[in-house]
């Protein structure tokens, strides 16, 4: 399975992007989808999960009201629709997919996904 992350730019602050993650290989409608972000000398933060459904979705605090992840798994594709962006959502955005049962919890913990893919950059500029 491999996981490609795309959509990052640069934008001023109040302003949006939308990333996209498509997996290939694998079965995309089996797979819990995490997007993290790394910022300039920081750890690797969950931003947002979605099931493998959408039925459920959970959200970091700092992107509840500002950011929405979505997927199509006909395209095989996560959205992580980020907008009021900030300064502090620089980062390199990444994400991340496990296949696990539906009933499976979203997990914020990058270890716990199986699947990892290369991220891309946004930076929010004041």
């Amino acid at each position: 399975v491999q996981l490609q992350a795309s959509g990052g730019g640069s934008v001023q602050a109040g302003g949006s992007l939308r990333l996209a993650c498509v997996a290939s290989g694998g079965t995309f409608s089996r797979f819990q989808v995490g997007w993290f972000r790394r910022a300039p000398g920081k750890e690797h933060e969950f931003v947002a999960g979605i099931n493998r459904n959408s039925a459920n979705t959970y959200y970091t605090d700092s992107a509840k009201g500002r950011f929405t992840i979505s997927r199509d798994n006909a395209k095989k594709t996560v959205y992580l629709q980020m907008s009021s962006l900030i300064p502090e959502d620089t980062a390199v955005y990444s994400c991340a997919a496990r296949d696990v049962i539906l009933t499976r919890p979203i997990s914020a913990e990058e270890r716990d996904y199986n699947y990892r893919g290369q991220g891309t950059q946004v930076t929010v500029s004041s």
